[in-house]
């Protein structure tokens, strides 16, 4: 197939386009590639791209595909929670407008990122699919909201798929190091100390970044009836775990660490546990290939390759909202979250803009 990747330089996309060329397909990027100096280990060589913004996607730019998997968002809550307005703009407007852009393009298969965030505060029950929405930030509002107007697009034409994926964690050459997993394991690395901020109750449902891949695989090839408009959750139901419980792996699995809890760190409210068997019914070829043990000896090792050591500090690079406010401080990025041209950045300097 012909796949286009939206925010294929980011996180999930930068191990995703690898894995589709190696699957058969002939991948193009599309990204604002807010994170291409935040590389993780050796340089990877990108895919045909085009650098653009996603709310500037046009029907022009996707004909041709046989399928748009779209990644690219303002990923995670504190991120999300910088700018609400903007988090919707991008997240969920011009989110839909990619989708109505790829109907309109002819564009027959479109796999959404979506997020079991959006489940926000559920206690300890094993949520399927079909149940309610109850998110609390941003972030997991825009993904409830694209769900639910990309779902009205869907046509005999149009095949859309959304895919809720468990918190990312594990390696890739964007690795963020504000997701749970990575960030204990990041801690544990370079302090000794494994942070728990909350009082390590509330569940998180998890899922190895490759796997995510996987799930984007093979949806790709299912069978239309399959998957045609579907949601599912994307993870194992074994690894559904309390924060408390991800901190003893870390600790187990990171040598000379310990796990240390914030002083007053109280629970935190969201909570969710999900029933990962419906894509594993609906779509036999999606088989999920990581624990979350062995992730945390991959996350270990590929950081003492990387010269990760105990005294550093974790670069700002690896925490996505930490540095889009070293991009807006130094000016490159307007408060749209635009890139600014050189021009408008040495004005800006020269009338002593102090973002």
């Amino acid at each position: 197939m012909k796949v286009l990747v939206t925010g294929h330089n980011g996180y999930i996309g930068a191990v995703l386009t690898p894995m589709l060329q190696r699957a058969g397909h002939d991948v193009t990027g599309l990204d604002t590639y807010y994170f291409e100096a935040c590389t993780f280990g050796p340089a990877t060589r990108d895919v045909p791209a085009l650098r653009t913004d996603l709310r500037d996607v046009r029907p022009s730019a996707l004909r041709g595909f046989d399928a748009v998997v779209h990644l690219g968002a303002l990923s995670n809550d504190p991120l999300s929670n910088l700018n609400p307005a903007l988090t919707f703009d991008i997240n969920h407007a011009a989110s839909v407008r990619l989708a109505q852009a790829a109907k309109e393009a002819g564009v027959p298969r479109w796999v959404f990122a979506s997020s079991c965030s959006l489940y926000g505060v559920a206690g300890d029950a094993l949520l399927t699919e079909d149940a309610a929405f109850h998110p609390i930030t941003p972030y997991g509002e825009s993904k409830v909201r694209v769900e639910q107007d990309v779902r009205l697009l869907a046509d005999d034409a149009f095949s859309p798929v959304f895919l809720r994926n468990a918190t990312a964690y594990g390696v890739s050459p964007r690795l963020r190091a504000d997701v749970v997993v990575n960030n204990l394991v990041a801690h544990a690395v370079t302090s000794g100390d494994v942070r728990v901020e909350s009082d390590g109750t509330p569940w998180r449902p998890l899922v190895h970044v490759e796997d995510i891949a996987r799930a984007v695989i093979a949806v790709l090839a299912a069978p239309r009836a399959a998957v045609h408009n579907e949601a599912f959750n994307v993870g194992r139901n074994e690894d559904n775990l309390r924060v408390s419980t991800i901190a003893d792996l870390v600790a187990a699995g990171v040598p000379g660490s310990v796990v240390r809890y914030a002083p007053g760190g109280g629970p935190d409210p969201r909570c969710y546990r999900v029933d990962c068997t419906k894509l594993m019914r609906a779509v036999p070829s999606f088989e999920p290939q990581w624990t979350v043990e062995r992730g945390i000896a991959e996350l270990c090792d590929a950081m003492h390759t990387a010269g990760v050591r105990r005294g550093m500090t974790i670069p700002d690079a690896f925490f996505r909202i930490r540095y889009i406010q070293h991009l807006l401080a130094t000016g490159r990025l307007d408060q749209a979250l635009r890139w600014r041209s050189d021009e408008q950045r040495k004005h800006n300097v020269h009338a002593g803009d102090d973002r």
